[in-house]
Parts: C-alpha cells; structure tokens; sequence
C-alpha cells in the first residue's frame, strides 16, 4: 500500500515537507516518510509504493551502525515503544515512523563528495575548484577525488535549489567552531559509511547531512545515507567519465528529462514501469546494505 501523505487523528501535524509529514508530540517529533517522490523541487502526483519505507529502515540502520561514534536524534522506530495516541495509528505508521528529539536544526546542509558529480561537477568545470576547494586538473564525471571534501550548502526553503557556499560563509552563518566540529563530524560519518558500504561492493559517492543541537549537544538528525540523500552506485560498474548506474532517484530525473515539461508544479504522472523500476532500486540498495528483505 502506497502512503502518500497522512493526515493522523489526534496528532498535531507541523509540516509537510517534500517526503516527510512531522507531528509535534510536546518534547519529542513523529517523522512520518510518505512515498512521495519530488524532482525539480517539484513533488510528483504518483507515489514510489515503499520508498518510505526504505528511508526510514535504512536511516536507522545507519544511525545504530554509527551510533558508537556519532549520537543522532532516533529515540525508537518501533510503533509499539510509542506514546499511546501514535499507536493507534500503526497500520499506516509501521516501518516508516521514527520518534526523534527535537534539535535545534543548523541552517546548513552538510554535504560530502567523494567523486565529482551533480552540481560540484558543473562548479569545477567553471573554476576548477568546488566551494573554494582547489581539485587536480583533468576530472571528468564521477571522478574520484584524491580526499572526501566537505561542501556545504545552503538549506533549501520549499521550492529553491540548495547552493553550493563555501566554508568562510558558513563561518559566517554558524561560527567558526561549529563550522568546524560539523565538517570533522560529517568528513567521519562518510569515511566510516564509506568503508561499510565498500564491504558490500558498493561505492558512497557522495551524500548530505543534517545536523541539530540539544542540551549543548550536536546530533546526526534528519535521515541518514538514504538513497534520497546520497548516491550509490556498485563498484563493479563503476566507469569515470560518464553517468553511473546510481540507486536513487536520477532514474527518474533522466525520464523526465525526455518529456515536454517545464519542470513547474504540477509535475506529470510517472508510468507504471517507471514506478517499478524505481522502486526496484531503493529496495536493492537497502538489501545490499543491510542483508535484509524490506
């Protein structure tokens, strides 16, 4: 069953982002992942039947395979461990809830490039460089870089596209030692996730992070090295110089690519066969990281 937007009785909605319906619930949020699709900034009509459910079985793979060394927002996943009014909404919440602390956001996407690609790409072939980060000359698409580099962006209200800004403006907007502390933090994140998925034959190209505080405390939040917010690809197929056979939703974009639309709301009906192959490669890449069947 598809779930593309809820509407939970008894529970407080806040927001409803591109993916996700939050519900405030006092000191603590329901994050509730929909399978909602957007491309272009633009949520698409036709849901991805468990997308959601990728996302958020993958996010608390990761936060318990991390949490050794980097603390997250997660209190539990598990319906049953919720508060009374959340559990009588289980049939829809199952496998695609998370009862997170609430954080105080920073306002800064935390982005780690191990290859060259998307908007980083466009930017070296401009200055040679990405966020003021000097690369060897001759990369090509999907290149690997000598060193993961940390590029930060901005965060993205409904509707605009993330930007890519460099470390000295990011200084600016949350302080040098934090600025600092959420660069080392999300360099270590995607080493270790890195290596993980290495073992699996599978290549983290790059990915984004979002970081909160609390009591003082800087805590992984938000999703973590989902195929929403990263790009994957298996190693064995690897091939510089051209686009990737990538576990996300890049399938898509290059679809819509071949149709006559301007990419404004309203965004078109996806077919059938584009459903399915989508939703293919989100539950391949959860069961190559993971060993587990959705």
């Amino acid at each position: 069953m598809s779930v593309f937007e809820t509407n939970l009785e008894g529970l407080r909605l806040v927001s409803r982002g591109k993916v996700r319906d939050l519900y405030d619930l006092g000191d603590s949020l329901l994050f509730v992942a929909s399978d909602r699709l957007s491309a272009f900034d633009v949520v698409l009509p036709t849901p991805i039947e468990d997308k959601g459910r990728v996302l958020t079985q993958l996010s608390v793979f990761w936060f318990s395979l991390l949490e050794n060394n980097y603390k997250n927002h997660l209190i539990t996943a598990d319906v049953s461990k919720m508060p009374a009014e959340v559990q009588r909404h289980s049939d829809v919440l199952h496998g695609r809830s998370m009862l997170v602390k609430k954080v105080d956001i920073f306002p800064v996407e935390c982005v780690v490039r191990g290859y060259l690609a998307g908007s980083g790409l466009k930017e070296y072939n401009k200055t040679g460089a990405v966020c003021g980060i000097k690369l060897p000359a001759g990369l090509v698409n999907f290149s690997k870089l000598p060193e993961p580099i940390f590029t930060p962006a901005t965060k993205a209200e409904h509707g605009d596209h993330d930007e890519n800004i460099g470390f000295e403006v990011m200084v600016k907007t949350v302080g040098k030692d934090t600025a600092e502390k959420l660069r080392d933090l999300s360099l270590g994140i995607y080493r270790q996730a890195t290596d993980f998925a290495a073992t699996k034959g599978i290549v983290l190209a790059d990915t984004k992070f979002e970081f909160g505080l609390r009591d003082g405390e800087i805590l992984l939040a938000d999703e973590a090295l989902t195929p929403d917010s990263s790009r994957y690809f298996r190693l064995s197929d690897y091939k510089p110089g051209e686009s990737q056979k990538s576990f996300d939703k890049q399938y898509v974009r290059d679809y819509l690519e071949t149709l006559d639309w301007g990419k404004t709301y309203p965004g078109p009906e996806l077919p059938a066969e584009v459903v399915r192959n989508t939703r293919a490669k989100y539950t391949e890449i959860y069961k190559m990281l993971t060993g587990k069947n959705l």
